[in-house]
């Protein structure tokens, strides 16, 4: 980030529910601004280029990154927590993270950092802190796809991982929007060898990133050479030759270059890493991370941060968004005696907040507990993972299904999303955790939910707390308002629609008059995945489904959204698409409103 500057005439002053306060820095997607919540949540929300908005193709992959994000736990990353991806111009909003970048703190051989080359004890944890990162971020089906110093952010408790699983909605941007939108696709001197060659990116690749990254923050250099030399020699040589590591701790070095390694299957994955990383030495007694020079400036900005208050400069025009902005356009600038008031306390919070940074400091990233497992992290690393199964009520089959995405995290923190499905209804849930025990003492995960998603519009409602207790063979056992379900371990399914389905079909109305035709298309679960086209004679109707599970060569797809009605156009219910033996598109819907189909291959 470039630093808090104020907003200018061509900046909104609101985003959705979030008022600016000044803008952050901008880059190959839009610019970033520094905003809060109505309820004094400082966020970071990010604006896309109206270039890219245009494109259809951009908003299908941002909607369905944006879907995926949002499952990925907060630990090591900046969570994201709004987005409205249908806006005349789409944003994302991001937990704001009070930390300088690492590029900004080491600098390169144009422009000084603010410290230099980290130390070796620094680097050990920053790269724990990524690995824990990317493990998160890979098991929601993700890929970062543009990790470098740039979006590794520095703060007393840690390294934090930005702009994850956002870069791949560029993919199929065509070239000459790329260009208006003065966009570049990934950081060349960060790219990893399979992004360079335009071979298929895969989570190896942002391993090799990790090693980039890690090579930069012990040496000051990149490893593979400096831009100025020329786009196409760095590129060469990230493909071609040895990395430049002179300097770089011993510590650390050896590990540097297992994840440079150019075959992607030599390289660690961020488990190993963390595994081969262990506890920090001297144990809970460890010293802060960063340097102590580094330390004090934390404090420093969460000081600024605290005084931006009312955004500078007039009046600015609001973005459109799919929902009504709240309040009022600009809030009244504070009174002379409210600034002098917020100016008499600075001292004492910054006090406040350098000891703060300090104590935090002080508390070891790397715990005795050797192993992939997150130090700081309440959730047992048996429950992190993604579980689905039949829900049943006083023992009884529902024919609803519940799946949970459960994520690393802390006691009053976002740890889990979860899914019910059921013949007309998908509802969705944030989960924050309540505590790991039940009342009776046990081991269990407790969590308190709130409803995010219901379709149909108004039909879910939370159901209290609910329990998630671990059972034998790789199983979770879920209750909740007199309802169970044992929960089996399934892989993310990003990534797995069998290239069979994938694609456009259609059949005729047996008035031979109307016409019905199905989209399918790769998404992770919970983005949309099928789009419907319905035409008769009534008009023409579209819709669209997401995807909730893709197992045993079958797609499972929620209940239908409406996005263009006419007469006689009502949603279907949740269903199932198979491929037949003849090569025709089978669906089966769960709910009573229709009768299965078959559709044939269009493209």
């Amino acid at each position: 980030m470039d630093g808090l500057r104020g907003l200018t005439a061509d900046d909104p002053s609101w985003i959705g529910d979030y008022r600016l306060l000044s803008r952050l820095g901008s880059g190959g997607m839009g610019r970033v601004y520094l905003a809060r919540s109505e309820g004094g949540r400082t966020v970071a929300v990010k604006l896309v280029k109206a270039e890219l908005a245009e494109e259809e193709e951009f908003r299908d992959r941002f909607r369905a990154e944006v879907a995926a994000a949002r499952r990925v736990g907060g630990r090591w990353t900046a969570p994201v927590l709004d987005a409205d991806t249908e806006a005349a111009v789409p944003w994302v909003a991001t937990g704001y993270i009070a930390g300088p970048t690492l590029s900004e703190v080491v600098g390169n051989y144009a422009r000084k950092g603010t410290y230099g080359p980290l130390p070796e004890d620094s680097l050990r944890r920053l790269a724990y802190g990524l690995s824990c990162a990317l493990r998160d971020i890979h098991g929601v089906g993700l890929v970062h796809r543009d990790l470098k110093p740039s979006n590794v952010l520095l703060t007393i408790d840690g390294p934090r991982v930005i702009d994850f699983g956002i870069a791949r909605a560029l993919d199929g941007v065509r070239e000459q929007t790329l260009t208006r939108a003065g966009t570049v696709l990934g950081s060349p001197s960060f790219m990893s060898p399979e992004q360079v060659t335009g071979r298929s990116v895969s989570p190896a690749s942002d391993v090799f990133c990790v090693g980039s990254v890690l090579a930069y923050a012990a040496t000051g250099r990149q490893p593979f050479g400096e831009i100025a030399s020329g786009v196409h020699a760095v590129m060469f040589k990230i493909a071609q030759e040895d990395p430049d590591v002179a300097g770089a701790p011993d510590g650390v070095r050896a590990l540097i270059l297992d994840c440079l390694a150019k075959d992607p299957a030599a390289r660690p994955t961020p488990a190993e890493l963390a595994e081969r990383l262990g506890p920090a030495p001297g144990g809970p007694a460890a010293t802060p991370w960063l340097p102590a020079e580094l330390i004090a400036r934390l404090g420093q900005h969460a000081v600024l941060l605290l005084d931006t208050d009312t955004p500078p400069g007039g009046q600015a025009p609001t973005v459109p968004t799919t929902r009504p902005a709240v309040g009022p356009a600009r809030p009244p600038a504070p009174t002379a005696t409210e600034r002098r008031r917020r100016r008499r306390w600075l001292p004492l919070v910054a006090t406040a907040v350098v000891a703060a940074a300090a104590a935090a400091a002080a508390v070891p990233l790397l715990s005795d507990r050797a192993g992939a497992g997150d130090s700081a992290s309440d959730i047992p690393a048996g429950y992190v993972g993604t579980w689905s199964g039949p829900v049943l009520r006083d023992g009884e089959p529902t024919g609803q299904q519940r799946r949970f995405v459960i994520t690393h995290g802390k006691v009053g923190e976002v740890v889990a999303n979860s899914t019910s499905l059921g013949a007309t209804y998908e509802c969705r849930s944030d989960g924050k955790l309540v505590s790991v025990t039940r009342q009776d003492g046990h081991p269990a995960l407790r969590l308190d939910t709130d409803v995010v998603r219901s379709v149909p519009a108004g039909r879910c409602a939370a159901l209290g707390e609910h329990t998630l207790v671990a059972g034998g063979a790789d199983t979770l056992t879920w209750a909740a308002a007199g309802r169970t379900a044992t929960l089996h371990r399934v892989a993310p399914a990003d990534g797995s629609v069998p290239a069979g389905l994938l694609g456009t079909w259609r059949r005729t109305d047996d008035d031979g008059y109307g016409s019905q035709e199905l989209t399918v298309r790769q998404a992770p679960a919970g983005s949309r995945v099928l789009t419907t086209v319905v035409v008769g004679r009534g008009g023409r109707c579209t819709a669209h489904a997401d995807l909730y599970a893709a197992e045993g060569g079958k797609l499972t797809v929620g209940p239908s959204v409406v996005d263009r009605p006419a007469p006689g156009c009502t949603p279907s219910s949740t269903s199932v698409l198979s491929l037949g033996g003849d090569g025709t598109l089978h669906r089966a819907f769960l709910g009573d409103d229709k009768q299965p189909r078959g559709y044939s291959r269009v493209k």
